[in-house]
C-alpha cells in the first residue's frame, strides 16, 4: 500500500542523492545511520570483503543500509513509508576505490585514474511491505591524461574526501573527464531512471 503522505525516507546523508531527488520530484525526509565511530562504530560497515567483486559490494552495501533503516523505522515508531538506500563505488582493473582518507590517498587514486577508463557503480535498493526492490548501475568514465600538479591542485580542494574514487563528476572533476558511457545521475550516486523503476516497483509510483 502507498504511505498516505507520500513520502518516502532516505537512509543517506548525501547531500547529491537528495537534489536528485528533488529533480523528479519525490518528497522525502531524511533517515540517518550513525557512521561516527565515536558513537559506537557505523551502523553498516562499508569494509569490502576479502576478494568481493564491485559489484557485489555495492549491492550489498545499499541492501544492508535499507534493511537496518527500516529496522529503524520501526524501532522508532515512525509513520510507515518506503525506505531508499544506495551506494556508490568506484572501480578499476576490479580494484574498490573508496572515499580517500586523506590527500595522500586521494592523489594515488586519481593517478591511478589518469588517462584510463574506469566504472562507477551506483546500487539502489527500496524497501517497504516486507519486500525490498533493487538495481545495481554501471556507468563507464575515461579521464584525460593529469599532471601532478593538477592532481595536487585538486587535492587541495575539499572536493575529493567524500566521494569514492576521490572526485566529484558535478564538481571540479569535470574538466577532467573525456567521456562517459551510462548514467550521469548514477556517476553523480543516483540513478533516477533505475530510482523511478524501483518505486514504481514497490507501488510508491503510477
Amino acid at each position: 500500500m502507498k504511505p498516505s503522505d507520500q513520502k518516502i525516507y532516505l537512509a543517506s546523508k548525501s547531500p547529491r542523492r537528495r537534489e536528485l531527488l528533488r529533480q523528479i520530484g519525490i518528497e522525502f525526509e531524511l533517515l540517518m545511520l550513525r557512521d561516527n565511530p565515536d558513537r559506537g562504530g557505523p551502523e553498516v560497515s562499508e569494509v569490502p570483503h576479502p576478494g568481493e567483486l564491485p559489484e557485489v559490494y555495492v549491492a550489498r552495501i545499499a541492501r544492508e543500509k535499507a534493511g537496518f533503516a527500516t529496522k529503524t523505522m520501526f524501532w522508532r515508531k515512525l509513520p510507515v513509508r518506503p525506505v531508499l538506500a544506495a551506494d556508490t563505488t568506484v572501480s578499476i582493473d576490479s580494484r574498490i576505490l573508496g572515499k580517500p582518507a586523506d590527500a595522500s590517498e586521494a592523489f594515488d587514486m586519481l593517478k591511478s585514474l589518469s588517462g584510463r577508463k574506469h566504472q562507477v557503480w551506483t546500487s539502489v535498493a527500496v524497501r517497504h511491505n516486507d519486500e525490498t526492490w533493487q538495481a545495481t548501475q554501471r556507468s563507464e568514465v575515461v579521464f584525460a591524461d593529469l599532471t601532478d600538479e593538477m592532481i595536487r591542485t585538486y587535492c587541495s580542494t575539499p572536493e575529493p574526501y567524500d566521494k569514492a574514487g576521490g572526485y566529484a563528476i558535478q564538481g571540479q572533476a569535470a574538466r577532467f573527464i573525456r567521456e562517459i558511457a551510462g548514467s550521469y545521475s548514477g556517476i553523480v550516486g543516483l540513478p533516477l531512471f533505475e530510482t523511478t523503476q524501483l518505486l514504481r516497483q514497490a507501488g510508491f509510483l503510477l
